[in-house]
């Protein structure tokens, strides 16, 4: 039998806590709770989880920072946000720094399980779909090797965060289509976070400073005014 998948929440209400343990657990997973932000990073760091689910006002280490720690380890693990700051800003701002998903307080216990379920399954279909697809992919000086996700330029490697990865991949599977933001929204992130399209600029402009030659004039990845944003093919661009 698969081990069960392992899922991580960092909260500090107890009751909340405790609700999400049970209805996660009855989904089959095996579930872990840390009340304060230290503990979340101290069982953060012991790694091999599936999913996240964490609170973003928390004593100690609040939720934001430890969402930049788990982006900044070499294993993707999902992460939903659960808050009850519920301003925009503070939604925009996990997205931006690589939450799946953001759920503000009050929410329904239900919906918050089906959507780590739907995170997983995606998840686990990316992983699929690379091993599938394993070969490199190579866009004259760039070159993209899903199973490692290893990203070179001239042979030398450019450090990704995780969904600097996905999207960049993405892409490449896709050379010369255009996308809409919505559709990287749906396609990359996996949900349809209405209004937060701006989260795909940022991180096209980040991968921009990271693959091109002038990040001011890109020549890989391309806006296409009034559509989207596409990955030239070699002839397209610069070589």
């Amino acid at each position: 039998m698969d081990n069960p998948k392992r899922v991580l929440i960092v909260e500090d209400d107890a009751h909340i806590a405790e609700l999400l343990r049970l209805h996660l657990q009855d989904e089959g997973y095996a579930v872990v709770h840390a009340a304060d932000g230290h503990a979340g990073v101290r069982e953060l760091e012991r790694g091999a989880w599936d999913a996240l689910v964490l609170d973003l006002m928390l004593p100690g280490v609040d939720g934001l920072e430890i969402c930049r720690r788990a982006r900044a380890m070499t294993r993707y693990t999902p992460i939903i946000i659960i808050s009850a700051r519920s301003s925009e800003v503070h939604r925009i701002l996990g997205l931006e720094l690589g939450a799946d998903d953001y759920l503000a307080k009050p929410f329904s216990v239900l919906e918050l399980v089906a959507r780590v379920r739907a995170l997983l399954r995606r998840t686990e279909a990316m992983a699929r779909n690379a091993r599938m697809e394993s070969g490199r992919l190579d866009f004259g000086k760039l070159s993209i090797d899903p199973l490692p996700r290893e990203v070179s330029m001239d042979g030398k490697p450019i450090e990704l965060t995780p969904r600097e990865f996905d999207l960049l991949y993405f892409f490449a599977r896709h050379p010369g289509r255009v996308f809409s933001r919505l559709d990287l929204l749906n396609q990359v992130w996996g949900y349809q976070h209405d209004g937060y399209e701006h989260t795909v600029n940022t991180h096209i402009n980040r991968l921009r400073m990271k693959i091109e030659d002038d990040p001011a004039a890109p020549s890989r990845i391309l806006t296409v005014w009034g559509r989207g944003y596409k990955l030239a093919v070699p002839e397209e661009g610069a070589a």
